[in-house]
């Protein structure tokens, strides 16, 4: 194997593996948004139940308050990987780039020594 055909394949599996951890981090995302509005909905069960919707009552419902805690929580977390989701986009864009210059580069070699 040629030292520009295997830095080829060694790009494309890096182009692979920043696709499948982007794939990841929206999965992820997409799962802690539909856990956010599980709980927002059991937080709107709750609340309706004991008839106060108020969090800083002092007879606001525990499960209510641990709920809408987790899912505050769950937010936070969906924006820290919005910033990870945005770095690994621009992180992808620049493999693909390097693959790309690397793919035309083994094109060219291959089409030098065909005329060859």
């Amino acid at each position: 194997m040629k030292p520009r055909e295997s830095l080829v394949r060694l790009k494309e599996f890096q182009v692979k593996e920043k696709r499948r951890q982007l794939s990841q981090l929206q999965m992820m995302m997409s799962e802690f948004e539909r856990m956010s509005k599980e709980l927002e909905s059991q937080i709107a069960i709750e609340e309706k139940k004991s008839g106060i919707s108020d969090p800083s009552h002092f007879a606001y419902p525990t499960f209510a308050k641990a709920a809408r805690q987790r899912a505050d929580n769950l937010l936070v977390s969906i924006r820290e990987l919005k910033v990870q989701q945005d770095a690994a986009e621009i992180a992808l864009e620049e493999v693909e780039a390097e693959y790309a210059k690397a793919a035309a580069l083994e094109e060219r070699d291959n089409a030098v020594r065909l005329r060859a």
